[in-house]
């Protein structure tokens, strides 16, 4: 999808140069014509308030575990009947309750996320009886209380106006990222952006996979990540999910696109994929759980590949489920209305496009 519409905290284009561009793309939306330039973004924390998952609360009776299904999964609640964590049988994701926190977006949406969810990577997948391994005592002894990152917090790490982090080699693993390289080919359809560009490219290293081949960074797509590359970058990077080289590559992991992700066997299908027609749009998104990841049939040139995949953050102030995901048309990660609205519920233009859904 190509778009006009772009960050002002990004490397500014030449308004005659981005017209052009656009003008070679047969695929915008209705909506991104009518979008107005927004303003600069400005993503904040606006503090931790005292979340329903720690301190006096666990201490009011015992905890105590239950079973639940579609999918099956195991949850934890306090001697209130509070939810704590959902563990979903052969994921390794778990939802955590924890402070409350509110991710927003002003410059790209009215939107605003407040939860108390917390999601993060346990180092095995859970199953049945899983609370009584030692393995899950230890960590979640750990995490429990936790404020340090977790999925949420990585995922905004790389928004407009996101500050650079840099590790102890001087490498910056973090900080605004845009989509991908402005396309002045005309390759690829007309996009306004080019695909491809993986967590290494962002990063600017050669990352080893763990097939003995490498994945070589470009020059030209510094600091971007296309929509796979983010969630690659989010789950595998940064949380240590196991990343495949490739699609086709040997052994497990997560694929390097869209299509090879919600096709793959790593995790649940949550809303197993049917097919890619509007037809084929899940019914029913109940069962959709923060961290889960969506996928999406956006563009009739992919054929029968899916083509688009975000992370789904939570219910917005308004109500609306709402996802992150790196898009061209706001150039990087967003959960920003241009190019339509990041809700999941509705019509609206991802709504529609919806085809199916994983726990990783």
């Amino acid at each position: 999808m190509a778009g006009k519409a772009k960050k002002k905290s990004r490397p500014v284009v030449s308004g005659l140069v981005v017209l052009v561009l656009v003008a070679t793309s047969g695929y915008l939306t209705l909506e991104l014509r009518k979008q107005e330039e927004p303003g600069v973004t400005e993503v904040r924390n606006v503090g931790v308030l005292d979340g329903g998952g720690s301190g006096a609360a666990k201490d009011k009776g015992e905890e105590r575990w239950s079973r639940l299904e579609n999918p099956a999964r195991s949850v934890l609640r306090d001697g209130n009947g509070r939810i704590q964590a959902v563990f979903t049988d052969g994921a390794r994701t778990a939802t955590l309750t924890g402070p409350a926190r509110t991710f927003e977006e002003p410059a790209s949406t009215s939107s605003k996320v407040s939860t108390t969810d917390w999601v993060r990577l346990m180092p095995e997948t859970w199953k049945k009886g899983g609370e009584k391994e030692a393995w899950f005592k230890e960590w979640y002894a750990e995490y429990r209380d936790s404020k340090e990152d977790d999925l949420f917090a990585f995922a905004f790490q790389y928004v407009a106006g996101a500050p650079q982090k840099k590790d102890e080699q001087g490498i910056a693993y973090a900080g605004d990222a845009n989509f991908g390289p402005l396309n002045t080919t005309g390759a690829e359809g007309g996009d306004l952006r080019l695909e491809q560009s993986d967590f290494y490219d962002y990063l600017g290293v050669q990352y080893p996979f763990r097939d003995g081949t490498f994945g070589t960074p470009e020059a030209m797509r510094a600091k971007s990540l296309d929509c796979s590359g983010f969630i690659r970058m989010v789950l595998g990077y940064r949380a240590r999910y196991p990343l495949m080289s490739s699609d086709k590559a040997a052994g497990d992991g997560l694929p390097r696109t869209a299509n090879g992700m919600s096709r793959s066997g790593e995790g649940v299908d949550v809303l197993p994929l049917t097919g890619i027609t509007p037809d084929d749009r899940p019914s029913n998104i109940d069962q959709l759980q923060p961290g889960d990841l969506v996928f999406f049939k956006l563009d009739t040139r992919t054929k029968e590949r899916l083509d688009h995949v975000g992370m789904v953050l939570g219910y917005d102030t308004e109500g609306h489920l709402i996802f992150v995901s790196s898009r061209e048309e706001v150039n990087g990660p967003t959960i920003g209305d241009i190019g339509g609205v990041s809700r999941l519920d509705g019509n609206g233009y991802y709504a529609k496009t919806l085809r199916s859904a994983k726990r990783l």
